[in-house]
């Protein structure tokens, strides 16, 4: 792939500050970082995002997460024993959001998660896809390289 923009705090500093106060948001949120890293992952492996899927892979690891279960990620409802009914919510909510096009977060959806989460903590799942969604776009259309 050709070498692209490089949307850095150097090339363009007030969009890559705009997407750093959303990782301070989400740095600061109610959500384990298990499932902050599932939601990145999932969103960049519907996205195609090699880029993000390298790195937050390799920072589920770094946090303890199971190679296995990272294996499983993009086929997690037939292997949903290996995730809680918990991180399946979030899971179909990161999908939901992330394709959006389809139906959107569904109602079913949207009320099964209010088992788990209390609609704060749905606002933040909310904002964590969001978030890396708009991360993928911009690796992905900058043809950001893997490293190392």
């Amino acid at each position: 792939m050709k070498k692209r923009i490089n949307i850095t705090p150097e090339e363009q500093p007030k969009a890559y500050k705009a997407m750093m106060a959303l990782e301070a948001y989400l740095a600061q949120i109610t959500l384990s970082k298990t499932l902050k890293e599932l939601i990145k992952i999932r969103a960049s492996q519907i996205n195609g995002c090699a880029f993000c899927i390298d790195m937050h892979t390799k920072d589920a690891i770094k946090e303890g997460e199971s190679v296995q279960r990272l294996f499983l990620t993009s086929a997690w409802r037939e292997a949903s024993k290996f995730f809680t009914a918990e991180e399946q919510a979030v899971l179909t909510m990161t999908e939901e959001i992330t394709l959006i096009h389809q139906q959107g977060l569904s109602e079913e959806t949207y009320e099964n998660a209010l088992q788990f989460f209390d609609e704060n903590q749905i606002a933040e799942i909310i904002m964590a896809v969001v978030t890396i969604n708009a991360w993928n776009r911009i690796a992905i259309s900058t043809h950001k390289e893997i490293e190392g």
